[in-house]
Parts: structure tokens; sequence; C-alpha cells
């Protein structure tokens, strides 16, 4: 499709309308799941990524999973649950994917987790060889250390697990839900290396103990678990950081104020991290308690180390080929093994607009200051390359981006969002 210039400022701010955040309804859904009777999730993101692992955790025998109008309501009879029939398809929800392989472990009999062919080639050998370490039967299906994979549940045989760390942040939360549902404790588990996108880990112990689970952090890779059964039957959901990600980037770009409601400075999600970032490029920012506004200016180039917001790496990217000066952009090798390799994607897409970018195995060099090319940006299937691109379409005219309809996987709204920003600005 194609991007519009801005052409007016409107003076009153635009306040953004943001789904919940997709990695709260991820560990939600799971949550839920793990708790006998009816618990409400209210205020969850309904994505393409989401509604798999809903369906997913639909499939296992003695847990319901519905729709309503805020979210899900998900009910869970009494007793172990049983492996689904069919193997579970989660396309490309990585997340939800590796969530799936620890709580397979939980049911009785055989479960398979498959999806499409990039998840596939994702790797998934750290809570594999974890789980098999501890007892766990696991089979891999055809390549070693990926997907498909075959989970036969059971009970650990240790109560002190161990876990890679430096790959992703989802294997511990995995491990660490995982072991909440144990039938004997405490378990320890460490992480081993450099344990990366450290705040999602944090917003998985911060939701455990909103619900009543019992866990401890004695450090950045240390945690033990209690096995215990959760008390919230009301699991409320907020505003996704990442998805809000794009607006507070379309102020950044366009000199404009945008505000998000729902979210504020003591959110656990490490994307609100990009706001701060914005700041030191020469942004205005108020962080309040429960709403972020943003106001565009003048941009300079930063260095920044984004470790701990992984996800919101290609938002930055286009607006510093937007700034007076270089950004460098660093600790970001986990990029690689997302849903495409999005080191790799940020400079091949802003170099066929003309902009020169290094690019290095964990980091990027954005130098701004070509005249941009009109170009097509290819997706590689990746729903946060075409948003940011997208983003980048407000200053600059024509960027076309093909297959637009990736997005469903954690904004499906984002278009609707985007007309809705330019029509507040140019009526």
């Amino acid at each position: 499709m194609s991007n519009w210039t801005l052409k007016k400022k409107n003076p009153e701010p635009f306040v953004a309308r943001i789904p919940g955040s997709k990695s709260y309804t991820n560990r939600a859904l799971v949550i839920a799941c793990m708790r006998p009777g009816t618990t409400e999730i209210v205020g969850a993101l309904k994505s393409d990524d989401t509604m798999r692992l809903a369906k997913a955790l639909a499939s296992f025998g003695g847990i319901e999973v519905t729709d309503t109008d805020t979210g899900f309501k998900v009910t869970r009879s009494d007793g172990t649950i049983t492996a689904p029939s069919e193997p579970m398809d989660m396309g490309g929800a990585g997340t939800p994917a590796r969530f799936l392989l620890a709580f397979a472990a939980s049911a009785e009999g055989d479960s398979i987790v498959t999806g499409n062919a990039r998840l596939c080639e994702r790797p998934m050998n750290d809570i594999l060889d974890t789980l098999r370490t501890i007892g766990i039967a696991v089979e891999c299906q055809a390549t070693e250390g990926c997907l498909p994979a075959k989970i036969t549940g059971g009970t650990p045989t240790s109560t002190e697990w161990t876990i890679r760390g430096d790959v992703s942040s989802q294997f511990t939360s995995s491990l660490i839900l995982f072991a909440s549902q144990q039938k004997k404790g405490p378990i320890s588990i460490h992480a081993e290396g450099n344990v990366v996108s450290l705040p999602y880990i944090e917003m998985t112990l911060s939701m455990m103990r909103e619900c009543g689970l019992k866990v401890d952090a004695k450090s950045e890779r240390d945690y033990m678990v209690e096995p215990c059964t959760a008390t919230a039957d009301r699991i409320q959901v907020e505003v996704d950081a990442s998805g809000m990600s794009y607006f507070l980037a379309a102020a950044a770009l366009t000199g404009t104020t945008v505000r998000i409601d729902g979210i504020g400075k003591n959110s656990s999600q490490g994307d609100v991290g990009l706001a701060r970032a914005f700041e030191s490029m020469g942004c205005a920012l108020e962080l309040g308690e429960h709403a972020i506004q943003l106001t565009g200016g003048p941009l300079r180039g930063i260095d920044i180390d984004m470790e701990v917001m992984p996800d919101v790496v290609l938002t930055l990217a286009p607006v510093a080929a937007m700034a007076e000066g270089i950004t460098r952009i660093t600790n970001i090798a986990n990029l690689r093994v997302k849903e495409c390799d999005r080191i790799h994607a940020a400079a091949a897409e802003l170099g066929k607009l003309g902009v020169t970018v290094e690019e290095g195995e964990d980091f990027l060099v954005i130098h701004p200051g070509a005249t941009l090319k009109p170009a097509s940006i290819h997706t590689y299937d990746d729903h946060r390359v075409a948003m940011c691109f997208a983003i980048l379409g407000l200053v600059f005219d024509p960027i076309e981006i093909e297959d637009p309809g990736c997005v469903v996987k954690s904004f499906p709204d984002f278009w609707n969002e985007f007309d809705r920003f330019r029509q507040h600005h140019n009526g």
C-alpha cells in the first residue's frame, strides 16, 4: 500500500488507541490455564499470535477458552489436563510456541507443537534440552532443536533447573511458569550466561505475583518458585508498549504530540524505554503514572544499548534515519532469530531508501543525511517491519509497504489507527 505525507499539524494531542499488550496477553492466557476454575482476562489483545495460543490451550482436555467482549474467559477443570489429539500449529508465533512447550509437559499424553517454515527454523533447543534434563521426554520430529516437537507430559525428576539465558528470555519465562504448576517444590531455576531481554522475565514475575503465585528473584539469573494455585480470577492486561512505539515514532518524526493512555512510568514493559530514547534524541516527554505523552522536536543521533527493548529497535531505526548525526544501536544480536533477521531487514530496507547503514552481528549504525528515494519495502512477513516503515511514510512519499496484512500478528487495527492519525492532522 502507499503512504501519505503529513500536510499540517493539529495543535491538539493525538490520543492513540493502542491494543492490549501481546506479551501480557500471552502470559495471562497461560496463567489462567494453570488455575482450576474460571478466570476472566480483561483488555486482552486479540491478534494472530494470541488467538493461536488461545486455540492451542483450548485443545487440551480439561481447558475451555472463549472470547468475550473485553478479552477471554478461561475455565479449567480440577485434576490433570490431557494432551491435544492434533498438533498445535502456532504459525509464526514464537512466544506462544515456547510457552506451550513447557506447558505441554504438565499434560497427560503426547503434545505436538509446530509452526510455519520460519518458526520451525527458529531455535528451541534451550527449552527442549532443559526439559530433557529434568526428566521430560522430548522428540524433535524434523531438525534437532527445532519444531515440530513432541512433548510427553510427566513429573520432573529434579527441583534444580538450569537454562541458557543468552538467546531468549521467553525460555526462562516458560520454565518459571511451568515450575509453578508442579506438585513438589520449591524449584530453583538458574539462567546461564548473559540474560537477554530481562524486562520480559520481570514482567512474568510481576504478573505471577499479582495473580497470587509465589516466585522470588534471587538475582538476575536465579529464581525460586514455590508451586501453588493462582488466586486471581481476573487479570487486567496493560496497553502494549511495542504497539505504542509506532505512534511515539509518528510524533517524533512529524513534530506533533501523541498521548497514550493506560500505561505509565511504572510499567514492567521494557519497551517503554523507547520513549526515553526519543527524549534523548530531542523530543519532549511527559511520563506520568497512567499516560505517556511525546512531542517531536529536532532530532539528533544517539548511541544506545537496546538489549532490554529489542522489539522496538525496528521502530527507532527509521526515526534515526531522519535525525541529525549518526545513531549507533548495540547489543541486539537476538534480533537475528526473530520473525526474520531484523538487523538485516533494517539495513536492507533503509538501504533501498538511500540511507547508509552499517550492519554487524549485534549492532546497527545509521548514517542519516541522504535524500530518500522512493522504494517498495519488503516486510519479510514481519509485522514490525511493516509498521515502522509505514510511519516513515508520514514524512516521505512515496513508500510502498508490501504485504500490509502481516500486522495482524500484533496490531490488527494498525492501519485504521494510522489513518486516524493522518486525519487528525490533515482533516
